[in-house]
């Protein structure tokens, strides 16, 4: 009889420990199933603020580089503006040059034409009085 006793407490003991397996395996799984669903939930979170990060990033650079691009039209225009002054000087002032050497250049010209006019009326004078001598000579040895 003790066998059969002892037979039976050891399958319901059996029986019990695999019950009581069952339900650990059981509110395991649930458990695991809880966790799965709060990381989802989480992980969707955690997208909708990055995203939400990155439209509000988009935003700001985009109005960064509209602030840079108009800075940067305002600088090149005063450049420009800069440029075109310079440029406007320096051909008032080269305009101005030219004027004075063009003056010297006549005065110059005018000097070495009165010169030239000067030598040639002196050259002319003393040809013209050796072609008379010869004339003369000329004249005297005929007779």
């Amino acid at each position: 009889m003790k066998t059969k006793f002892f037979l039976k407490f050891a399958l319901m003991s059996a029986a019990a420990l695999l019950a009581l397996t069952a339900f650990s395996y059981g509110q395991a799984g649930t458990d695991v199933k809880k966790a799965a669903d709060d990381t989802g939930k989480a992980t969707d979170t955690a997208a909708k603020k990055t995203g939400h990060a990155t439209k509000t990033a988009a935003k700001d650079t985009g109005k960064a580089t509209e602030t840079a691009a108009k800075e940067t039209g305002k600088a090149t225009e005063k450049g420009a503006e800069k440029t075109g002054d310079a440029t406007k000087t320096a051909a008032k002032d080269t305009g101005k040059g030219t004027e004075k050497a063009a003056d010297k250049t006549g005065k110059v010209t005018e000097t070495a034409a009165k010169d030239t006019g000067k030598g040639v009326k002196k050259g002319t004078k003393a040809v013209g009085h050796g072609v008379k001598k010869g004339a003369e000579k000329t004249a005297d040895t005929v007779k």
